[in-house]
């Protein structure tokens, strides 16, 4: 299947100094040829026609609906400052949906975000209202990207920053431990979903390990072509190396190979 389109910008809004929400529109012959993304698929984008940079990039589908779709990023680096500068009414080339995303819930889970992780698991929480945990963690208050919006999907919610400007001061992984320690609700068949940087993952392999309950990542690796022709992507797992942009993005936690809280 073809899954590359053009879409016309409708939106590129400001947030804040570091994030922006773009939301783009393909046409009706592109919307009707390819299937609905999944919570934790994602798209590869290109603003223009500079060869500088060469290569699209990867950004997680935050929002999708009758063909409006909606990405969350960050302002770092030349693709993302080459996104950011996209207006109302300018074209953008894209490829997607593509890779594996998440598996449905079929009853309350947990969600564990760490700052820019928000735009993975954003799609989970509006789909299935009001049954997630949200475990949401940031550097400070201004990285907590869409915080309310997330809280009101959510059935609860626990706020972790590094210097302490917004709910608990110190790491998301913290409050997890304390609530699955305290809570009530019977953790050991629950399904765990997460997507940040390395270190709150690795910490969040030692949460589950002997727990029975499933956690599934995403990983937040570099892709190139996005479709598992380059092998730029490949992270070593139990039964060998697999491509994030392929066999990922979303991977059973206890199926990486971690050295030194890196995937290799």
């Amino acid at each position: 299947m073809n899954r590359y389109f053009k879409a016309i910008v409708l939106e590129n809004s400001v947030l804040n100094n570091h994030f922006r929400l773009l939301t783009i529109e393909a046409e009706r012959i592109a919307i009707d040829a390819r299937p609905n993304p999944v919570p934790g698929q994602f798209y590869m984008l290109q603003a223009g026609n500079t060869y500088d940079p060469l290569l699209k990039r990867p950004f997680s589908i935050f929002r999708y609906e009758d063909g409006l779709m909606s990405f969350l990023y960050r302002v770092r680096g030349k693709g993302t400052l080459l996104l950011s500068s996209l207006k109302k009414g300018d074209i953008i080339d894209v490829i997607g949906p593509l890779g594996n995303g998440y598996p449905e819930p079929e009853g309350d889970f947990i969600a564990v975000a760490g700052g820019i992780g928000i735009a993975s698991l954003f799609p989970l929480l509006s789909k299935f209202k009001n049954r997630a945990y949200l475990f949401y963690g940031a550097r400070n208050k201004q990285e907590l990207v869409m915080i309310d919006e997330a809280k009101t999907f959510s059935k609860e919610s626990f706020v972790a920053t590094d210097d302490g400007s917004e709910g608990h001061r110190g790491t998301v992984t913290d409050l997890l431990k304390s609530f699955l320690n305290s809570s009530l609700i019977t953790h050991h068949s629950s399904l765990i979903y997460a997507c940040g940087p390395s270190p709150m993952l690795k910490e969040l392999l030692h949460i589950v390990v002997g727990e029975k309950a499933k956690c599934y990542i995403s990983l937040e690796e570099h892709m190139a072509c996005g479709v598992g022709a380059c092998i730029g992507c490949v992270v070593k797992t139990v039964s060998g190396y697999k491509r994030v942009c392929k066999e990922g993005p979303v991977f059973e936690i206890r199926e990486i190979v971690w050295n030194n809280g890196v995937m290799k």
